[in-house]
């Protein structure tokens, strides 16, 4: 028998253990954006320090400036195995309204959501506990097949993740030597479908901008003054509206600077996934794609970069009616960022076409809301490589490579804090519920998660 074989026999034979450990998890209430809960997220802290412990770890919870973070580490097969860092996060969303929940939220069980399918509910079951326990259920396998770890392994698991984590880019930066890995794995994702796994290697950036046209030294009478005033809601508009040409690219000078078009390759891997427009938009009562015309829905969410107003107002938006010409016009835009953009350029772009459009007797200010670059891994990086063999391995169908519409801010910063890329590969279902009632994680994707991880283990120990 080898290595890898005993450790998946082990996590096999101890898988009710292992969801007896997970319902312990679960059930603290470990609400890290209500104070009232601190208590609890410290619990939650020490009780995966103690596990970790006892799985040979060298366990710690560090104090911050918010609630506590668990930092372990534990040395391979040998000294010069390779060396990654798992991240995942202890703390939960808040459970109101309550009363929609049809179990209480912290006290998980198992329940038959449909015939021949089972899932684990509870706040926390996928987001992101479930997901946690199914590496260190992997490490414990391995631990009892063999002894050792084949690879070492250094964990940070945070208590503020739902609530903007203020304290860990501070901790990141205090703590960066002892933190720095070959690569970081992150387990806060999703499967494609119930038999297909996924591995996202893109996320896309964010740049957001809000812009006041100010014209008129106050709002006028549209009677006394239409024709002749300057109207800074028609002014926006145009400006807005001449951000898109007709065949729905963003025309912003330098838009597409370090924009790659994504392999042929993988386009082809997600055609196969059998995705449509009338599919996709159907959800939200739409049909026909407004982006780049020529591209599927699933390169446009995931693989280029957009431009989208999210909000516009100015003058009367009350109830009734008020006929004035308004003195100033505001909007909130946001661009998704893909590839190499370089998220000052794009500010830069946008507020440069917003002035060559300025009338006169119009001023302009900004007020800016973020700006962060995309992540984008190779797709054939060797860790990637190795992580997809493994999931291929253990599920019905071949892994996939996804892009993500949304950022997730920790995989940022681990590169700029720790120079770490990472590989996120997650096994939570798009109908789980997560931030909402009747949250719920499916057994399969607990006993499917614990058993890649063992596969990904052994196929990540050499270099």
């Amino acid at each position: 028998m080898t290595n890898l074989t005993a450790a998946l026999s082990a996590a096999d034979a101890q898988f009710e253990q292992s969801l007896e450990r997970l319902f312990g998890l679960l059930r603290i209430q470990s609400i890290s954006t209500d104070p009232a809960y601190a208590p609890e997220c410290r619990r939650a802290g020490q009780w995966l320090v103690d596990e970790l412990t006892e799985l040979g770890f060298e366990a710690s919870l560090r104090d911050t400036t918010g609630h506590p973070m668990v930092v372990a580490h534990h040395p391979g097969a040998t000294p010069d195995a390779p060396h990654f860092l798992f991240y995942g996060h202890y703390d939960v969303q808040p459970v109101d309204p309550l009363n929609l929940w049809t179990e209480p939220p912290f006290e998980p069980a198992i329940k038959e959501i449909e015939p021949g399918r089972k899932a684990i509910t509870g706040r926390g079951s996928s987001d992101d506990k479930g997901q946690l326990m199914t590496f260190v259920e992997a490490c414990r396998a391995w631990k009892q097949a063999s002894g050792v770890l084949p690879c070492r392994i250094t964990i940070l698991f945070e208590g503020e993740e739902e609530s903007g984590s203020p304290s860990l880019k501070p901790f990141l930066e205090a703590n960066a030597e002892e933190l720095k890995a070959d690569c970081a794995l992150v387990c806060d994702t999703g499967m494609w479908d119930a038999e297909t796994p996924a591995i996202a290697v893109a996320l896309r950036g964010l740049v957001g901008e809000e812009v006041t046209i100010t014209a008129a030294d106050r709002d006028l009478h549209s009677g006394l003054f239409g024709g002749a005033a300057a109207n800074p809601l028609h002014i926006l508009s145009k400006i807005l509206a001449d951000l898109h040409d007709d065949t729905g690219r963003v025309t912003l000078e330098g838009f597409y600077d370090g924009v790659e078009e994504t392999p042929a390759q993988i386009l082809a891997s997600w055609e196969s996934l059998g995705r449509t427009a009338e599919d996709f938009l159907g959800e939200v009562g739409l049909s026909v794609p407004s982006g780049e015309k020529g591209r599927s829905v699933l390169e446009l969410t995931w693989a280029r970069p957009t431009a989208e107003v999210n909000g516009m107002w100015g003058g009367y938006t009350g109830e009734g009616f008020k006929t004035v010409i308004a003195a100033k016009a505001s909007a909130k835009v946001s661009f998704r960022l893909v590839g190499k953009q370089d998220p000052a350029q794009v500010r830069a772009a946008f507020r440069a076409h917003v002035e060559s459009r300025l009338p006169a007797d119009c001023t302009v200010s900004y007020a800016p809301h973020g700006g962060s670059p995309a992540i984008q891994l190779p797709f054939d990086s060797p860790v990637v490589t190795k992580v997809r063999a493994a999931l291929t391995d253990e599920w019905p169908k071949p892994a996939v490579m996804i892009g993500m519409g949304g950022s997730i801010p920790i995989v940022g910063d681990f590169q700029t804090y720790l120079g770490l890329q990472s590989v996120l590969c997650g096994f939570g279902r798009t109908d789980d519920r997560i931030h909402s009632p009747n949250e719920k994680y499916d057994l399969a994707s607990f006993a499917g998660g614990i058993r890649s991880w063992v596969r990904i283990l052994d196929g990540l120990s050499t270099r």
